[in-house]
């Protein structure tokens, strides 16, 4: 493993909280959206799903094959269906016959601790990378003074 890897795994963190942040400013941005542009109900919530990225490789030197990780990626983004709130409100203009107004299921509160986590995790992903450029720079100047 080289310490160009290393950068690379980190730049994928980076471009996974992100992503993670955005989605999560969209799903704060429409907590109280109950009618989307199409006009099918309130609006569904956002999770973003990720994995491993593991990537073939073969040695140089030996020629052995092995699977390694190369950081992570993202698979998809998840509607999450599940407790969208129902509220008895009949002067609502999207409110059903009998009065209920469904809102979407975000809970600001979870959105924003997923926030500071993707936030903390971002600022993480920068220190190694930063570690890892200074690593790269000191092995330069090692290489220098010999």
């Amino acid at each position: 493993m080289s310490i160009f890897n290393s950068m690379q795994i980190n730049a994928s963190g980076l471009t996974l909280e992100r992503f993670k942040l955005d989605t999560i400013s969209t799903n704060i941005a429409n907590v109280n959206t109950t009618r989307t542009e199409d006009g099918e109900g309130p609006y569904i919530k956002q999770t973003v799903e990720f994995e491993e990225n593991l990537k073939r490789m073969t040695s140089g030197f030996t020629g052995d094959t092995a699977t390694r990780s190369a950081g992570v990626r993202i698979t998809g983004v998840e509607a999450d269906e599940e407790n969208v709130r129902i509220v008895f409100e009949p002067n609502h203009p999207d409110a059903d016959e009998e009065g209920y107004v469904v809102y979407p299921n975000v809970d600001m509160a979870d959105e924003m601790v997923n926030m500071m986590t993707a936030i903390r995790t971002y600022d993480a992903n920068v220190t190694a990378v930063n570690s890892s450029k200074d690593m790269l720079k000191r092995a330069l100047e090692i290489g220098r003074q010999g």
